[in-house]
């Protein structure tokens, strides 16, 4: 992936080294949630994916978390190869899907990324590195804590620079979601589904997530031609490799279909692909497919 020398997004905001601020313990509906709640949150995103922010919440009762004052935001110091990296990536979801917004008559809002290390306050709640990338609707953020790519290297077997790129864009393609008032929608149904059902909702809005990171490489390449031989198939690995089903795998479990929330490894490379081959949204429609 020839990314050098593309233009870089203002909308990164560099939090590492700063304290993460606010205060110990999740402000989650007004109280704090203890220590034993943040291990069974962690737990649950290592063996089964689940976004810890989202465990908690519903540990709180599901009330919306208390927004608690975040570190100033600077950018990135010059020089810095990983941000530039990331702000590239982001520059190229912007002209991407300000694209694909514009022909659909609509205007696309950008997120900010915010780079951290360790912890971070958020919108959400208390961010924190185990939980890997995350989105927070509530203040329309990606963050990132940047050991996550050497993670993917080393712990998940998904190297190269593009599948670090998938990664981003994925993150972006909920903050897409946000936008197209999805995620609303489908907040909205969780308290009516039981845990069984609330998981296989959210495995099609995560496999919908990758379907659009498809769209954004089908845009980007086209835009700025700068894919090199193999690096779809980085991504396409790295969506394989963080599968529900090849995670539990490699943690010695049994494969539980019913607690996916991410997708298998057949289906997230499969609607990458969907999204790639076609550049399209309205292909990316994973809540009305019979078939994932």
């Amino acid at each position: 992936m020839r990314w050098e020398g593309n233009r870089q997004s203002d909308n990164v905001e560099d939090r590492r080294g700063m304290g993460a601020g606010g205060g110990g313990g999740f402000g989650l509906g007004g109280g704090t949630i203890g220590i034993g709640a943040i291990v069974l949150a962690l737990l649950g995103w290592a063996v089964f994916g689940i976004n810890p922010l989202t465990t908690l919440g519903l540990l709180s009762g599901g009330a919306p978390p208390v927004q608690q004052q975040a570190p100033a935001a600077k950018p990135p110091p010059a020089g810095d190869k990983d941000a530039a990296f990331v702000s590239t990536v982001l520059a190229s979801t912007e002209d991407a899907w300000g694209q694909v917004f514009q022909q659909a008559g609509g205007r696309y809002a950008p997120p900010k990324v915010v780079l951290y290390r360790g912890m971070t306050q958020t919108a959400c709640g208390m961010g924190q590195a185990a939980m890997g990338p995350f989105y927070c609707p509530a203040d329309s953020k990606v963050y990132l804590d940047l050991d996550f790519f050497d993670t993917m290297s080393r712990q998940l077997g998904a190297p190269g620079v593009f599948a670090r790129a998938y990664v981003v864009a994925h993150e972006v393609g909920h903050h897409v979601q946000h936008l197209q008032g999805i995620t609303g929608k489908v907040d909205a149904q969780r308290g009516r589904l039981d845990a069984r059902q609330q998981n296989a909702l959210s495995v099609r809005v995560e496999l919908q997530a990758d379907c659009y990171a498809g769209i954004w490489a089908n845009h980007s390449e086209q835009a700025r031609h700068w894919l090199d031989q193999g690096d779809i198939e980085s991504a396409l690995n790295a969506a394989s490799r963080i599968g529900d089903d090849t995670l539990q795998r490699e943690r010695g479990g049994a494969v539980r279909p019913d607690s996916f929330t991410h997708g298998s490894s057949a289906q997230r490379v499969r609607w990458f692909t969907q999204g790639y081959k076609s550049g399209s949204v309205r292909a990316c429609d994973t809540f009305n497919a019979q078939q994932l």
